[in-house]
């Protein structure tokens, strides 16, 4: 069974949907909460993933163990461990190899939304089946001003570029939520009103977002199924796999 690290950075972003997808795709997480215990060691896991919060990710003074947190997705990087790292998770990814991460000069991104493939992502192992336009939740201030060095950018919007990346052909960083579902993100919107009311009116209704989670899951539960096969073996990773564009 393939055994995954998923690192859960805060208490109001739990794994929710994405475990689901984990397992029934035939992996076996182990959940840390890194405020409350250390973080382990990678040897005994085939992959990483990393949750969302609503810290920044180089808030060091009020949160040390981000730096851990931090060092463990350079190690994962640099040792071709496949990584899987969501909205803060992907935050902390980009800055612990190279990237820049700032408070959005646009303002908040919050709400069901469109992220776009970029052509790199036509011969990715994870997204070269999925649609052009990806479902997604956002829900975040702070965005990714500047990709690692060596990143590819794997899917874009219009209000911030650097939706997601990839690196040394096996971590991807997203700067947006899969793993939410309905009742989540209205807990995060009772928390966070003033960047809540950001959103279109309408956008974060009960009905409307359940009608989106299920699009989500319709998108990405394939997704999370390749990642998983990737940190098991039995996909190429991205400059081990096809480098042509797929034929219908």
């Amino acid at each position: 069974m393939t055994r995954l690290l998923v690192i859960q950075p805060d208490d109001s972003d739990p794994v929710a949907n994405l475990g689901d997808w984990l397992t029934a795709a035939g992996a076996e997480i182990h959940l840390v909460r890194p405020f409350a215990e250390p973080l382990p060691a990678l040897d005994e896991y085939q992959g990483v993933v990393c949750l969302g919060g609503e810290m920044g990710a180089m808030d060091d003074a009020k949160y040390p163990w981000l730096k851990d947190v931090r060092q463990l997705l350079a190690s994962a990087v640099g040792n071709r461990m496949p990584v899987l790292a969501v909205c803060l998770g992907g935050q902390l990814l980009a800055a612990a190899t190279g990237g820049r991460v700032v408070v959005g000069d646009s303002g908040p991104e919050v709400g069901p939304s469109l992220v776009a493939k970029r052509d790199v992502a036509w011969t990715d192992p994870l997204f070269a089946e999925a649609p052009l336009m990806l479902d997604v939740m956002h829900f975040h201030v702070d965005s990714i001003d500047r990709m690692p060095p060596g990143a590819e950018l794997m899917a874009s919007s219009a209000k911030y570029p650097n939706q997601a990346f990839r690196l040394n052909g096996c971590a991807y960083g997203v700067q947006f939520h899969i793993e939410t579902t309905t009742d989540t993100v209205l807990q995060w919107s009772a928390m966070a009103p003033q960047i809540a009311e950001t959103a279109r009116p309408g956008a974060l209704d009960r009905d409307n977002l359940d009608q989106v989670h299920a699009d989500i899951a319709e998108t990405w539960q394939p997704i999370i199924e390749r990642f998983v096969r990737l940190a098991a073996g039995e996909l190429p990773m991205a400059d081990r796999a096809r480098n042509t564009l797929p034929l219908v």
